[in-house]
């Protein structure tokens, strides 16, 4: 049986969000049901909404930073029970049997991973809508565990802007006596900083801005250099082990492959576009700019359980639902310390069903 929500959507790539009511699928044998408590407002999120990479459906409802309490749970349900506290990220689904899929890789799944909105259902084939809303169905395989010591309002951005920073430190080993850079400090290159630093790194931001430096120490960071400053970025030559980097719009990486160590990996977690790197400090000392995007199921549970034990959140500034579109505006302008998170019981204030 099909439900009535109520949430917020984009009806075209120029028109603002606006309160849109829609069917949410049948619930499946497997499925929970979620009522949304908070939701995260992902730079991603107004990129879809305005369809700026091209491949936006309307309408679209945004949002995988999701947490919620469990409602109802399918026959075949088992992992999670009705009031426990839960969260989704950007997945819903997957193929379930590629390799991707089987090494617990679900993010790279090689027949195309559904997506928590803007994406289609594998089995009705109908739009998957996002957690701008009051209720959200999804399988209990792409649910997770969110510790109930955190602080729940500011779990929610580790479903997108966390992974995307903790899977690369993860899969290239981070931890104590490694050197980790981080490009960017907004609400991915916080996370970095944070889950870095608490991996046990030694943490340096480049930043374009010298205003950057209290926040990035207070956030975590040994050392903050100012990636316009030649002398500075001379000075970390032949350094991290890992450089992060986290900026979403297109801009040069070759001041920073020279700060690489030996065998040291630049990896993209924001940008979608074209590189042009210069080969030469590659080459000489065998390093890599590679790419990376969110993490597995399991990586995430593993993300969130970390939390948990280190008492490490994002950090937020609240909004009502009512306020997207200006939280839109002032997210271009980069002006966010460094999350927005939705209330929604903000929804309240909404013409009802």
């Amino acid at each position: 049986m099909s439900i009535k929500v109520l949430g917020y959507a984009a009806q075209s790539a120029t028109s603002p969000l606006a309160p849109f009511t829609f069917e949410r699928r049948d619930s499946r044998e497997d499925d929970v049901t979620i009522q949304i408590e908070y939701c995260g407002v992902c730079h991603s999120d107004l990129h879809q909404a305005r369809n700026d990479w091209g491949f936006s459906r309307y309408p679209l409802v945004p949002g995988h930073e999701i947490v919620g309490r469990v409602t109802a749970t399918g026959a075949k349900a088992h992992k999670f029970k009705v009031g426990d506290l839960v969260g989704i990220g950007c997945l819903v689904d997957s193929c379930r049997h590629c390799s991707a899929c089987d090494n617990g890789l679900e993010q790279y799944c090689e027949n195309g991973h559904v997506q928590t909105y803007a994406s289609e259902d594998l089995h009705d084939h109908r739009p998957t809508y996002g957690g701008y809303s009051q209720t959200i169905i999804c399988s209990e395989d792409f649910v997770l565990k969110v510790p109930e010591n955190l602080d729940t309002k500011a779990v929610a951005p580790l479903l997108c802007a966390g992974i995307t920073t903790w899977s690369p430190l993860r899969h290239w080993n981070v931890g104590q006596g490694s050197k980790v850079a981080v490009v960017g400090l907004g609400g991915l290159g916080h996370m970095a900083i944070k889950l870095a630093h608490a991996l046990g790194a030694e943490v340096t931001l480049f930043t374009r801005s010298t205003s950057k430096e209290q926040d990035a120490k207070q956030l975590g960071a040994d050392h903050v250099v100012l990636s316009t400053n030649a002398e500075q970025m001379q000075a970390v030559a032949n350094q991290f082990d890992l450089i992060i980097d986290t900026v979403p719009y297109e801009h040069d990486l070759n001041p920073y492959v020279p700060t690489l160590a030996l065998n040291g990996t630049l990896v993209l977690v924001g940008y979608l576009g074209e590189i042009k790197p210069h080969t030469v400090p590659m080459i000489m000392g065998r390093r890599s700019v590679a790419g990376s995007v969110i993490g597995g199921i399991q990586e995430t549970q593993e993300l969130l359980d970390f939390c948990g034990e280190h008492n490490i959140t994002a950090d937020v500034e609240m909004i009502e639902m009512q306020t997207i579109n200006d939280a839109f505006e002032r997210m271009l302008k980069s002006d966010v310390k460094y999350r927005f998170v939705i209330d929604m019981q903000s929804f309240h204030q909404t013409n009802s069903i």
